[in-house]
C-alpha cells in the first residue's frame, strides 16, 4: 500500500515566489496580506483561506489589465504590439471572470478593479517612453503573475483552485514567451525557469 504525505506550502510562499519576479509595489502589498496572522484586515476579509487568495490574484488580473489599457494607450506601441496587448488584455479579462467565478461559488465577495489613474500610478506609467519601456513593464509583470501562480498551486484547501491557478500560470508563461521573443530576447537555455 502506497502512502501519500501532504505537503503543505506557507502561504506567505506566494508573496516569496511573486514579489521576487517583480511586482507592482501595489501587488506585492496585496500579496502582504497572505498568509497574515488572524484578526488581521486581510483574516478578517475571508477565514477560509481560498476565497482570500482567489481575491488576491484577482486583484493582480485587474492590475494586468490596467497595464495592458495603459500600453494601448499610451500610442507608444507599432500596431503589431498593439494588436498582441490587446489580446493579452483579453486574457486577463477572461482570467478575472474565472477568478470572481470561484470567489462567488464560495460564497464570497470579488474585489474591484481600482481606476486607471491609480494603476498608471501605481506601474509608473509615466516613466514609459518607448515601446522598448512597455514591453519591459510587461515582461515584469507576466512573468511575476506566472510565478505567483505557481507559488498558488499548493496553498489552496481545495485542489479545483490548484488547476486553475495552473492554467492561468500557463497563459501567463505564454505571455511572458511571445513577449521575450518580441523584444528580441533570447529563451531560457536551462529547464525549469520558472517557480525555482
Amino acid at each position: 500500500m502506497t502512502t501519500v504525505t501532504k505537503v503543505t506550502t506557507p502561504r506567505r510562499g506566494f508573496l516569496r515566489k511573486a514579489g521576487a519576479a517583480t511586482l507592482s509595489a501595489a501587488g506585492v502589498a496585496v500579496l502582504s496580506q497572505v498568509g497574515a496572522p488572524r484578526g488581521s484586515l486581510a483574516q478578517t476579509m475571508d477565514a477560509g483561506g481560498d476565497t482570500q487568495l482567489l481575491n488576491t490574484a484577482l486583484s493582480l488580473e485587474y492590475e494586468g489589465i490596467g497595464a495592458y489599457e495603459l500600453a494601448v494607450g499610451s500610442t507608444l506601441l507599432e500596431p503589431p504590439y498593439e494588436d498582441t496587448a490587446r489580446l493579452f488584455q483579453s486574457h486577463h479579462e477572461r482570467h478575472a471572470e474565472a477568478l470572481a467565478d470561484a470567489v462567488r461559488t464560495l460564497g464570497g465577495t470579488p474585489v474591484e478593479p481600482k481606476s486607471l489613474d491609480e494603476y498608471a500610478t501605481v506601474l509608473n506609467a509615466a516613466a514609459l517612453r518607448d515601446q522598448n519601456d512597455v514591453i519591459a513593464l510587461a515582461l515584469r509583470l507576466e512573468r511575476g503573475a506566472a510565478e505567483g501562480y505557481l507559488g498558488l498551486l499548493p496553498t489552496f484547501e481545495d485542489r479545483e483552485f490548484s488547476l486553475l491557478a495552473a492554467r492561468l500560470a500557463a497563459d501567463e508563461t505564454m505571455h511572458w514567451t511571445a513577449l521575450t521573443l518580441a523584444s528580441g530576447n533570447d529563451l531560457p537555455k536551462d529547464a525549469l525557469t520558472f517557480g525555482s
